[in-house]
Parts: C-alpha cells; sequence; structure tokens
C-alpha cells in the first residue's frame, strides 16, 4: 500500500486527510488496470460479432447487440463518474468502483464463454441455440456496463493522485495510453491465433467447437490480466476517503449529497448544459457525430467483413472454416492497426502545431474515407471470387486497410477531446446508438453484407473532412500551447 496519510486541517470541520505524492511507478501501477481492460475490448471487437452469428443470431441483427455500448457510454460513464466523486467510504471514492467493475467484468466474460454450454445444459442444440443466445446477449450487455463502470474511475483515480501537477498528470494519462496501446495489441495477436485449445484443452466441450473454444480460451488469459492489473492498481496508493467539508476534493458538490433532494441535478445539469453550449461546441460535436458515425460501422463489422466479403465464408455453414480464417487475418489486421496508432500518437502534438488541430482532423477524415473505399472496392473484386481463395493482392490490400486506418484513428481518440477541453471541458454523444438501430436494415436493404456499412462510413467520413476546416473553431489562444497540447499528447482510447 501507499505511505501514511497526513492530516490538515479544514476551517469549520474535521481533520481530512491528504496522501503523500505518490510516485511514478505508483501510478503507473494505477493504470495497469486498461491493459486488463483494454485485452478484453480487443477481443470483444474482433471475435463476438462473428461468435453472435455462429449462435445463430443473422447478420443483420448483430449490430442491435451492440447497443449497449452507446447506452452504457452515454449513462453509466456520466453516473459511475457522478457517484464516485461523492462516493464517502473508508476504502476511497475510485478503488470501490474499480473493484466493483472489475468483478462484474469477470462475470460477463464467463457468461459469454460459457453462453453455449449454458444453453447446451438447458436443452439448445449445434442447430438451435435460443438459450446460448440469451445468456450470451445478457453477457454482452454485462461486459460494457462494467467495462464502463471501471475505466471512468481509474482516469479519475490517476487524476486525484496527480493533484494539480499538470506534469504528473500528463505522464499518468501517458502511462494509460500505453497500457491501452498493449492490451490493444495482445488483445488482436491473441484473437488472431487459432490453437489456444490446445494451451486449453478443457475450453473445449459437445456444446462449444473449436472457434467457440478459441474464444473461451483468449477471454480467460483475459481475465487472468485483468485479476492481476486490478489487484496491482487498487493497491498502488492509499486514497483518501470524500467529504463534504473537504476543502481539497477534486469535485466540489453543488449541494451536500446527504441533503440532495431526490430529484438529483445530475441528469439536469447535462441537459441544462447542452442547451445553451456556444456555436464552437456545437460544431465541434458535429463532427465528432460524424466521424463516430463512420468508425462504428468497422468496429461492428472489421473481421466479419474479412471472413465473409474477402474469404467468402459464412458462419456455421460448410465454409465456416474460410469464415474462421478471415476473422483470424481480420485480428491480424487490428494487432497492425493498434501499432500504427500508437506510432501515430507519438507525432500527433507537433503535426497540430505545424498543421492546426483542425486542418489534421479533417485530413484523418479524408483518409478514413479513402480507406472505406478502398474495402468497398475489395468487396466489389471479390464479389464473385471463389470461396476462400482471396489472392495475395486482395489479402494485402485488406490488411492495409486496417493498418492504414490506425493513424486516423489516433486523431479520433486525441483531437475532439483536445479541441472540446480547450473550448469548453465537455462534450456529448449518441451517434453510435443510432448507428446501431440503423445499420442493420440499411445492410439488409442493399443485399446484406458489410459493403454498405462502410459504403456510408466512406460517404459521412468524406463529408466531414470537407466540413471540419470551415466550422471546427480554434482554441483560444492562450489555450493552445498548454491545454490542447496536453490533451493531444494522451490520446484517449
Amino acid at each position: 500500500m501507499g505511505s501514511e496519510a497526513a492530516a490538515i486541517a479544514v476551517p469549520d470541520g474535521p481533520p481530512t486527510p491528504t496522501p503523500k505524492r505518490v510516485p511514478l511507478r505508483g501510478l503507473a501501477r494505477v493504470a495497469s488496470v486498461a491493459l486488463g481492460v483494454q485485452f478484453g475490448w480487443a477481443l470483444q471487437t474482433s471475435l463476438l460479432t462473428p461468435y453472435v452469428q455462429e449462435l445463430g443470431i443473422p447478420h443483420e441483427y448483430a449490430g442491435y447487440i451492440w447497443l449497449c455500448g452507446p447506452i452504457s457510454g452515454m449513462f453509466v460513464q456520466p453516473i459511475a463518474g457522478y457517484y464516485s466523486d461523492r462516493c464517502q467510504l473508508k476504502w476511497g471514492r475510485r478503488r470501490p468502483f474499480i473493484l466493483g467493475g472489475a468483478i462484474f467484468v469477470v462475470l460477463a466474460i464467463f457468461v459469454i464463454c460459457f453462453a453455449a454450454d449454458l444453453g447446451f445444459l438447458l436443452g439448445d442444440n449445434k442447430h438451435h441455440r435460443p438459450r446460448a443466445i440469451v445468456f450470451f446477449v445478457i453477457g454482452f450487455w454485462l461486459l460494457d456496463l462494467a467495462n464502463n463502470t471501471l475505466q471512468g474511475p481509474c482516469r479519475a483515480l490517476l487524476a486525484d493522485l496527480s493533484g494539480k501537477d499538470y506534469r504528473r498528470t500528463r505522464r499518468a494519462n501517458a502511462f494509460f495510453s500505453l497500457f491501452l496501446s498493449i492490451g490493444n495489441v495482445l488483445g488482436y495477436a491473441a484473437g488472431s491465433y487459432s490453437n489456444w485449445p490446445k494451451v486449453f484443452p478443457f475450453t473445449r466441450s459437445e456444446a462449444c467447437d473449436k472457434s467457440c473454444a478459441n474464444l473461451k480460451s483468449a477471454f480467460i488469459i483475459d481475465v487472468l490480466l485483468l485479476v492481476i492489473t486490478t489487484v496491482l492498481s487498487i493497491t498502488a496508493a492509499d486514497e483518501v476517503p470524500w467529504s463534504p467539508l473537504s476543502s481539497n476534493s477534486r469535485a466540489p458538490l453543488l449541494q451536500d449529497p446527504a441533503h440532495a433532494s431526490s430529484n438529483e441535478a445530475f441528469f439536469w445539469e447535462l441537459i441544462g448544459t447542452v442547451r445553451h453550449l456556444p456555436r464552437e461546441m456545437w460544431c465541434i460535436l458535429l463532427v465528432t457525430a460524424m466521424t463516430w458515425i463512420s468508425w462504428y460501422p468497422f468496429w461492428l463489422f472489421n473481421t466479419d467483413w474479412m471472413g465473409r466479403e474477402v474469404f467468402k465464408g459464412e458462419p456455421s455453414s460448410k465454409t465456416a472454416k474460410q469464415y474462421d480464417r478471415g476473422v483470424r487475418l481480420g485480428s491480424f489486421g487490428l494487432m497492425l492497426n493498434s501499432i500504427v496508432l500508437g506510432l501515430a500518437s507519438v507525432v500527433m502534438e507537433p503535426l497540430c502545431r505545424k498543421f492546426k488541430a483542425k486542418n489534421v482532423w479533417s485530413i484523418a477524415n479524408f483518409i478514413m474515407a479513402a480507406c472505406f473505399s478502398t474495402a468497398v472496392a475489395v468487396s466489389i473484386v471479390m464479389k464473385n471470387a471463389p470461396v476462400g481463395r482471396p489472392s495475395l493482392g486482395v489479402q494485402i490490400a485488406s490488411l492495409l486497410f486496417f493498418t492504414v486506418l490506425g493513424a486516423p484513428l489516433a486523431v479520433t481518440y486525441s483531437i475532439p477531446f483536445a479541441l472540446t477541453a480547450a473550448v469548453a471541458g465537455s462534450s456529448g454523444g449518441g451517434q453510435d446508438f443510432l448507428t446501431s438501430i440503423f445499420i442493420g436494415p440499411w445492410d439488409t436493404l442493399f443485399g446484406g453484407g458489410d459493403m454498405p456499412a462502410f459504403t456510408l462510413s466512406a460517404v459521412v467520413a468524406l463529408l466531414s473532412s470537407l466540413i471540419a476546416p470551415y466550422i471546427l473553431p480554434k482554441p483560444p489562444a492562450e489555450l493552445r500551447s498548454s491545454k490542447l497540447r496536453r490533451t493531444i499528447s494522451a490520446p484517449i482510447p
């Protein structure tokens, strides 16, 4: 544990403990939980859309399963942040939420991994698995809720322990981003490996074939990593219990929580904030929404596109092996994407100094449009190709599609947050919710597959790249060299 706390006097109240300075290695330990969380997120984005189709959910309904992501992002993270700011447990404000979130992540992973086995025990068979689908959906939604409960308080704890020292805050965010990048690379690498059942032979069962056992094995590794990193994080330093009378609280209250009315001001504050946003913030929100609308089909169908459109396979069919080969190659492409993301993040600050942040954002969205257009072209080329036999050139073009997208992803993870912080300090969301609902019917309308979704991504990305230089604001002069630079240097995956 961290060092013993000293006491400082607070006027008109009891002494409030404050921790001694936490060393950098302590901040690194706190941030390490991001590795376990992001490892699981990488597996989720690369393997779960194919797996849900193997269980029997049609391709056009896969988007509805992902509705939990935007819903929990809009509601769970703000609620978790709001109540962790006001938590008065002796163990601290953030660590109870981090531990609770990690426990629910592990529970969700086991529900997802053993959904097929649980369904089989209750009467499913290999051709009809409605009970397994129910277990999977419950586990999937619980996983997103738990991840959003865990990550926000972890970042807040880093900020608490860094205090008002911007240099230490910057290093703490750098640690967090580093562990996120490592988790991404390791998670996608694990997803691209197809022989995990040889390492964990107990994962195969009558209800769980090789592909299912491979997913189960990869998530078991994630559980081990998450347990280790959570223990490292919550034991890295003593956290100061919060008190309403504390003069050094990171998030001052509008009112004493003990006397708050049943109508908590939380959501009313959000609504009021949105109503009074300045024009500059609305412009940032518009471009951010268009950017994420472009990204969402990629996160939903990335490895599915490789298995379905490039390798011409179908899950739970005679071409399931070819589909699985495509999914593994797609996971490898996502690993390359994460490596480029990390490298691009390093040069983001000098790029924004030289070309202005809004121009860099515009160029990044144009690159996105070009990449999604390339994916559409590959789908067209492979339309009448034989099953499981993409040429070397098509495979290289597909991997380049994944890899190059790492650069605009680094921009998406940093510049919108930086401009928001410089102009106002908060941002909004909800565009992923609309995309989740819309993308399935859109694909069905144009004949199924992933090409219609990627076409939509290319068009919206191109439009956002064209309007960004004209509507995005310049940050205030006094912030350009300080807050903007600090935020850009620590991207937020």
